[in-house]
């Protein structure tokens, strides 16, 4: 049967995919990767950026051009196995010299300026002093509070990476997550939590399709639009084999992928939420299933469609992976008590034991952070990208997924590969035995609860907590996780920006800065 949609109807049966409804393309990927945690991407990123010959565009939430890709491989030059810097920022520079051809864009959401404003003086200092081949730039295309948060890296419209991962602090960690691993240590020596994170790698038309889109967002943001590459007249195209990552492994050939976004009104731009649509229609036509990972779970559209299937008789089973809180005070009391509202209303429409909110630890027990962006249903939607299950990545910042549809056996196999994958991780197991255990028992949550170990690596349940006084304010006014709805109209770029108070913070202090050495003119 049809189900009824705000923006049309859903054929459980028929294609989900929409290109201009729940997507905004769909292209054909010649390979398809799936990279879980920052220590694999990291080392495929630098492979692929090497490789790069003419264009490189990076657009993400956040930059650090400090960190190392990758920790505790550098020698006492700070030089990686491959011979060039390791850290970010240098080995940019590096990459400019050594191919004088190659053009890098860097795009970066201009209130990281305020989140962290020492990491913008060596993209600053890239911009000025290294040269004419590296762009660096601050994205303010956006309404005030919003944030630019795509994670996007295309190599010469070739290799494209589109997934959760920013290239900046904290994200490095292995699959294993194990405790007290010196690698995972801040650049001020603190030692780093374990993270846990996923990306994909795309070839083919896809690529392009990206590189389309990071350069319409280039265009955005600075006003400058940018040439697609171009070889060298009689030159060949980039190898499929030379452009693809080593270590990096195929999950899929020539399978049709969707590329959706979230894009707030601003600036005459109508607002586009693709992703939203997508969510829904993947709860929506889901049968047995419904796989999430996530930071946060507070988006309401999407919670009203999770209780809708668990109000249902013989719905799907939903297993919701998050964090066991979030990183700052603030966030944690005005997320989660979003998300302990989400989880009590969840669990009050489970009426037959189908619903689970976990958070995963490593061997000693320490948690784990999620800030993977996952959504799975059944063997046939496997959805990935920078959006979380909140209402600021429906429509409020700007977001790119990417999303598969199992509608063969091959493609359908993935899927599921990547599901027990994932699972496996979390529970310190392999893809077989979970398999296994939820083939005997015909259950994901039984199969989780057999293989999850009461002490060490596994998931835990989510405890919802009172909430404070703050975070009941915070929460009531959704100050974190505000949203636009669709046709509703915002801000023509006039008006207080980051950028503002940036400069306004700088006046003030270069102001007392002043008073202070007037202050003290007759001193010593």
């Amino acid at each position: 049967m049809d189900i009824d949609d705000a923006h049309g109807t859903i054929d459980p049966d028929g294609p989900l995919l929409e290109p201009g409804r729940n997507c905004w393309r769909v292209e054909r990927a010649d390979r398809l990767g799936l990279i879980v945690d920052g220590a694999d991407y990291f080392a495929a990123l630098r492979r692929a950026l090497i490789a790069a010959r003419r264009q490189v565009i990076l657009i993400g939430w956040d930059f650090d051009f400090e960190i190392e890709m990758l920790p505790g491989e550098g020698d006492a030059e700070g030089l990686a196995p491959d011979g060039l810097p390791n850290r970010l920022g240098p080995f940019i520079e590096a990459l400019a010299e050594r191919t004088p051809e190659l053009d890098l864009y860097l795009l970066k959401w201009n209130g990281a300026v305020l989140a962290a404003p020492g990491r913008v003086l060596p993209g600053l200092r890239l911009r000025l002093f290294a040269g004419e081949a590296i762009h660096f730039a601050l994205d303010g295309h956006h309404p005030f509070g919003a944030c630019h948060h795509q994670k996007i890296v295309v190599v010469d419209d070739a290799l494209a990476f589109c997934g959760g991962i920013d290239v900046t602090e904290r994200r490095w960690d292995t699959s294993e997550h194990a405790p007290g691993d010196p690698r995972r240590t801040l650049r001020d020596g603190t030692p780093a939590g374990p993270w846990h994170d996923a990306t994909t790698a795309l070839t083919g038309p896809v690529a392009a399709a990206l590189g389309e889109l990071a350069r319409a967002r280039w265009h955005r943001a600075t006003d400058e639009a940018l040439e697609a590459p171009a070889l060298d007249p009689g030159a060949a195209s980039p190898d499929a084999d030379a452009i693809w990552p080593d270590g990096v492994a195929v999950a899929a050939r020539d399978v049709p992928v969707a590329i959706a976004r979230t894009y707030p009104p601003f600036a005459g731009e109508e607002m586009v939420n693709e992703i939203e649509r997508l969510y829904l229609d993947a709860v929506r036509a889901a049968r047995r299933t419904i796989y999430v990972e996530s930071q946060y779970l507070t988006a309401r559209s999407i919670l009203d469609a999770l209780e809708a299937r668990l109000c249902e008789a013989d719905g799907p089973e939903i297993v919701v992976v998050n964090p066991q809180s979030a990183d700052s005070a603030l966030e944690d009391a005005a997320m989660h008590s979003l998300r302990g509202r989400a989880v009590d209303r969840l669990r009050a429409a489970d009426g037959e034991d189908r619903f689970r909110v976990l958070h995963p630890v490593n061997a000693a027990g320490e948690p784990i952070y999620v800030h993977a962006k996952v959504f799975i249903t059944d063997d046939r939607l496997l959805h990935v990208g920078s959006s979380n299950i909140d209402d600021r990545s429906m429509g409020f910042d700007t977001e790119c997924d990417v999303a598969v549809e199992g509608r063969d056996d091959a493609t359908r196999g993935v899927i599921r590969a990547f599901h027990l994958r994932l699972l496996a991780e979390h529970l310190g197991s392999e893809p077989e035995a979970v398999a296994a255990a939820w083939e005997e028992r015909d259950s994901m949550i039984a199969a989780i609860e057999a293989l999850d170990a009461s002490e060490g690596r596994g998931l835990r349940s989510i405890v919802t907590l009172p909430e404070t006084m703050a975070g009941r304010w915070l929460a009531d006014n959704r100050l974190l996780d505000p949203r636009f709805e669709v046709g509703e109209p915002t801000s023509t770029g006039r008006g207080i920006r980051p950028r503002h108070l940036l400069l306004g913070g700088a006046i003030l202090g270069g102001l007392g800065l002043a008073w202070y050495l007037w202050s003290r003119r007759d001193e010593g």
